[in-house]
């Protein structure tokens, strides 16, 4: 996967990019991370947008690989590793989708999980188009 192509703070698109940001990630935990590089001229954000983007289509696809192989844990490892660098960045609906999933595959309640993984890999290819518009998975 490509990595993101992210505009200097200044750009004219950079409020759209925040708008989209938006939709997909908790305001509060994008303000943490802002906190971290105040002035922005280290374009921390948008790098660490950037890694999650990377690695969520990646798990994503791990995601895909571990279902159609009836491989639980496979599932559990890919929802165990999203569910915390999802909540880092703020995709707080993904993160508890994943929490779902890793204690039913712990604790071996598949009743439900189907739907659960549709709706976490459904999540997980929104929050793709909301941070990378142009990203393969878009």
């Amino acid at each position: 996967m490509q990595s993101a192509a992210v505009p200097p703070p200044n750009a004219p698109d950079a409020d759209s990019e925040a708008a989209a940001w938006a939709t997909v990630l908790d305001q509060d935990a994008l303000n943490r991370l802002r906190e971290l590089d105040p002035d922005g001229k280290s374009g921390l954000l948008r790098r660490v947008l950037a890694t999650y983007v990377q690695s969520l289509g990646r798990l994503l696809d791990q995601l895909a690989v571990a279902r159609a192989a009836s491989d639980l844990q496979g599932l559990r490892h890919v929802a165990h590793t999203l569910k915390s660098s999802s909540a880092s960045v703020g995709a707080l609906q993904l993160s508890a989708l994943c929490a779902d999933i890793e204690r039913r595959v712990r604790e071996g309640t598949g009743e439900g999980l189907d739907s659960r993984l549709d709706a976490m890999a459904l999540e997980g290819r929104r929050i793709l188009d909301a941070l990378h518009p142009t990203s393969p998975a878009a």
